[in-house]
């Protein structure tokens, strides 16, 4: 750490047990007595000067990595972020820890950046975050010139991939940190990134030399799951009163108006929820944000625009009411769950009109060829995570490369309840026979839901306008229902077996389909499960329910401190999480530490919070004890 935070942050007397520099800024500031995974190696070899390209899942602690040798090394960490929006957060978090932290972005005025720039070039910040784009600055690279320079950290560092589902421009120009400062070492980190995404950020960041450290993927505390969608509004209002009632959640949808209609049906429904999207005024946006991190159980309905660095620990669950476009999106979105460790669920509503959409998104997409192939690319690996019969987990990890130790996780829809598969064959034979059929014989296309009335053999307006009721086609499907023809549809659209044409979403034959066709490819199809009914006293149970894991015992406790720690986040204008973890109440709450020093004992108190709060805290746990 600089000398300078020396009255902050005290250190502790070398001795012949000393810890290592590191192991006691972990201890002292951020109040854990030991690093997790990949981070004490990554962490080191920053500290002793060398460059780093790392890729960890979020909640792993990605944010220690970088945040630790900036204080263990002289001068100040740069941090470019993305976030403009959350850097005032992120400096608030540190500074309730005791370090010194600032930002430099276009939501200061000019008397502000003066102040943060004076600080900076007097050595009183430990930690500066900066917006990518003020590096295009000569005015901000002199500012930096004139500064002794710990790490540069680029976070978010998938952003610089073309490719990517997160790609800003601005990034593209990073590589001015090693051309400028070649001693300084930089650390690029992203919890999102394919082998191709990692190779672009090695060689766009000129990090070719960096050692790099590529964790496990795995978030093992998230439940994945994926439903057929039928109501999707409902479903999700469904599953948030019966798992998650009363939490915090992100519920992502692709269009603004999409945003706003859920946001106002679940408000209406007693789940309090706010839209966010680009279309909202700058200040409702961050009004919404900051009520998300600052409260306790709102649920935010946003579309993608929302999220990327969030570091809000206790959102219990994320929900997707349309396809996203790819698996990393899929991946970093859910990420957004659980970042305390505690179970969490990643709960997705999907059907037939999603596919659709996709491929008619895809299709019509701006950019030349190869970018629309890349694409369809994305949107295949996305819809075979969908459509899989094995482990959700196994195949999410190896898109991006990785293999779980078993065949199974144990702690996904499939897994849970191993979906049936059955000889889809004839079905799908039946499907690409009324496309031919209409096609050949009447030169017509249609979309799904006209191919599923002439398979079932209804009779309906359209139906008789356009004769197809004469088509030999019509009713050979009646074996199966509606909701078995369209599950079959969209794995076939998933398959490549049928094709979405033009802006109105007809299905047409591919190359695939010829061989299904003379029966030389065989289709298993997956059935989708029928949801369990739920009882109405299950329902009222468990929107009852105690947090995972607490003892019934310590139930008012818990309640108690999550009040008091509403209370003290008020007070200071910082949001709850900033005060204490979920996870650290839940210590407090089944330890009852009854003095400082066993208060200090508890992982997620430094030296700052046990000053700070510690007296407090030992108050509440007392009048929770003698009530």
């Amino acid at each position: 750490m600089t000398e300078s935070s020396a009255a902050a942050l005290p250190r502790t007397d070398a001795g012949p047990q000393a810890p290592s520099p590191a192991l006691g800024v972990l201890r002292r500031v951020f109040g854990y007595d030991a690093f997790r995974g990949e981070q004490e190696p990554i962490i080191e070899h920053v500290i002793a000067g060398g460059d780093a390209v790392v890729l960890m899942p979020t909640g792993a602690g990605k944010s220690l990595c970088f945040q630790i040798p900036a204080l263990v090394r002289r001068g100040t960490g740069v941090v470019v972020s993305p976030l403009i929006a959350l850097m005032q957060d992120q400096a608030d978090a540190l500074r309730a820890l005791g370090v010194r932290a600032g930002f430099l972005n276009s939501t200061l005025d000019p008397d502000e950046r003066r102040v943060v720039e004076a600080q900076l070039l007097a050595g009183e910040l430990d930690l500066l975050y900066l917006a990518p784009e003020r590096l295009r600055s000569e005015q901000t690279l002199r500012l930096l010139a004139q500064t002794e320079i710990a790490l540069f950290a680029i976070d978010e560092a998938h952003c610089v991939s073309q490719w990517g589902h997160d790609f800003r421009p601005d990034y593209l120009t990073l590589s001015v940190l090693g051309e400028r400062w070649p001693g300084v070492p930089r650390i690029a980190l992203t919890a999102t990134a394919t082998a191709a995404t990692h190779e672009e950020i090695t060689h766009r960041l000129g990090l070719e030399q960096a050692k790099h450290f590529v964790a496990s993927f795995d978030r093992p505390n998230i439940t994945y799951r994926i439903v057929p969608k039928a109501e999707g509004k409902k479903q999700l209002l469904g599953f948030i009163r019966e798992e998650h009632p009363g939490d915090a959640g992100i519920v992502y949808c692709l269009s603004r108006a999409g945003t706003e209609k859920t946001a106002e049906f679940l408000t209406t429904n007693g789940v309090e929820a706010v839209p966010y999207h680009a279309g909202l005024d700058a200040g409702m946006r961050a009004a919404h944000q900051s009520r998300f991190l600052r409260e306790d159980g709102l649920v935010v309905v946003a579309t993608i625009a929302f999220g990327m660095g969030i570091d809000k620990p206790d959102v219990r669950f994320v929900a997707h009411l349309d396809l996203p476009k790819s698996v990393e999106g899929y991946y970093q979105e859910t990420g957004r769950a659980g970042r305390d460790g505690l179970p969490s669920t990643a709960w997705m509503a999907y059907g037939l009109a999603d596919v659709v959409q996709q491929r008619k998104l895809v299709q019509s997409g701006e950019g030349d060829e190869a970018f629309r192939r890349r694409a369809a690319a994305h949107l295949d690996a996305m819809l075979a995570l969908c459509e899989t019969a094995g482990c959700r987990r196994t195949r999410l990890l190896r898109y991006f490369g990785q293999e779980l130790a078993a065949e199974r996780c144990g702690n996904c829809d499939t897994c849970l309840i191993p979906p049936e598969t059955w000889d889809g064959t004839v079905a799908a034979q039946k499907a690409l026979s009324t496309v031919v059929r209409l096609q050949r014989e009447r030169g017509q296309k249609f979309g799904a839901g006209q191919i599923t009335d002439i398979l079932l053999g209804r009779k309906t307006a359209k139906v008789e306008q356009f004769a197809h009721d004469e088509l030999s086609v019509f009713g050979v499907g009646a074996d199966l229902t509606e909701s078995e023809w369209r599950a079959a549809l969209r794995q076939l659209l998933a398959l490549g077996v049928l094709a979405v044409e033009g802006e109105y979403g007809t299905l047409v034959l591919t190359e695939a389909s010829g061989p299904v066709l003379r029966g030389e490819r065989e289709i298993l199809l997956r059935k989708d499960p029928t949801p369990p009914k739920r009882s109405r006293t299950a329902t009222a149970k468990s929107a009852a329910k105690a947090p995972v894991d607490l003892p019934p015992e310590a139930q008012p406790l818990f309640d108690a401190l999550r009040a008091w720690r509403t209370g003290q986040a008020r007070e200071q204008g910082i949001a709850p999480y900033m005060v204490f973890h979920d996870a650290t109440l839940r210590e407090f709450a089944v330890r009852r530490p009854a003095t400082l020093g066993e208060l200090g004992s508890i992982s997620g108190v430094g030296e700052k919070k046990l000053a700070t709060y510690g007296e407090g805290l030992l108050e509440v746990i007392s009048s929770a004890d003698s009530a």
